[in-house]
């Protein structure tokens, strides 16, 4: 039996095996992940992300609790930096979520970023996939702390909620970098704190500056204490107004569309890469190109012009 029909079976052992191997990117496990495709597209995908230090894990834990207190089955997929001098990554969010290591309904995976950029590791799309097809009913992907360029969790998440904290000094510097613009909901943690109440209002001023049609989502901000629980029940609420929004006018098809092009696109240019670049090393002519082009004997667009003709007839 393969991996992929154990795990249609329930079986827990084999979901963390082909995640490991997915994450390896293991001979074999694009074909389990093919045979569990067709049983996906049917959980709620909610990102968290937000600076370091903004609370997003104990949000995420928080959040674990409210739905399985729902009696929904809860994924996580928790991403932590990796190392660019180690090549490791401290795969800490499982451990400050260790309370749930027990309950049946939910299933923790963390992964390093492997220095993948965005915010999220390369495999974090497909172990979505497999925590999907496990019959998850609501995944949370916990991003690491978000930079101006580490957006990438709107093309996995169905809502995304920005984490921000207030007294870091880069709340304001992190709405200048654009992370605005990726928010469906805005939470202010920690909100037992000094100048929380200023932080949420200049959030919601820099929400109303955007223009928006009469139809368009307005994302709320919501203050929470995660430590304490408070603001939870806020906190969901408006998570929920938001999937009831999207379920409105065929925007959740629309939003399962955009997902589709982005992943088909990365596959494609990954995938053809790969094939085009392995077959050249295997020729021995990558060497000769790069040399001939630091001489200016060939151009680099020339020479990929002419790559693409020979390999793509």
């Amino acid at each position: 039996m393969s991996l992929a029909e154990r795990i249609l079976q329930g079986d827990i052992r084999a979901a963390a095996r082909l995640m490991r191997d997915v994450d390896d990117a293991m001979p074999g496990a694009v074909d389990e992940l093919k045979q569990l495709y067709p049983h996906t597209g049917k959980a709620f995908v909610i990102g968290v992300t937000g600076p370091p230090g903004a609370g997003k894990s104990t949000l995420t834990d928080k959040l674990i609790e409210a739905y399985r207190n729902k009696g929904l089955q809860v994924g996580v997929v928790a991403i932590d930096p990796t190392s660019p001098f180690s090549g490791g990554a401290i795969l800490g969010d499982r451990i400050r979520m260790n309370r749930h290591a027990t309950d049946p309904g939910v299933f923790i995976r963390s992964l390093g970023t492997r220095g993948h950029l965005g915010g999220l590791s390369n495999s974090a799309n497909d172990i979505v996939h497999i925590l999907d097809a496990m019959g998850k009913d609501v995944i949370i992907v916990e991003t690491v702390g978000v930079g101006q360029d580490e957006v990438e969790i709107v093309r996995t998440a169905h809502t995304t909620l920005v984490v921000m904290v207030p007294g870091l000094g880069d709340d304001i510097q992190a709405i200048k970098a654009g992370i605005l613009e990726i928010g469906d909901v805005f939470v202010v943690n920690k909100a037992d704190r000094p100048d929380a109440e200023r932080t949420a209002r200049e959030l919601c001023m820099m929400v109303d500056m955007k223009e928006r049609s009469a139809d368009e989502w307005q994302p709320p901000v919501v203050m929470t204490v995660a430590q304490k629980n408070d603001g939870l029940g806020s906190l969901v609420d408006k998570i929920e107004e938001h999937r009831a929004y999207l379920r409105v006018g065929g925007r959740l098809q629309g939003h399962e569309e955009d997902k589709s092009r982005q992943r088909f696109t990365d596959l494609l240019k990954e995938r053809l890469f790969t094939q085009v670049f392995a077959r050249l090393e295997a020729e021995g002519r990558v060497e000769t190109l790069v040399r001939a082009m630091a001489r200016r004997d060939l151009d680099p667009y020339t020479v990929v012009e002419e790559i693409l003709r020979a390999h793509l007839r």
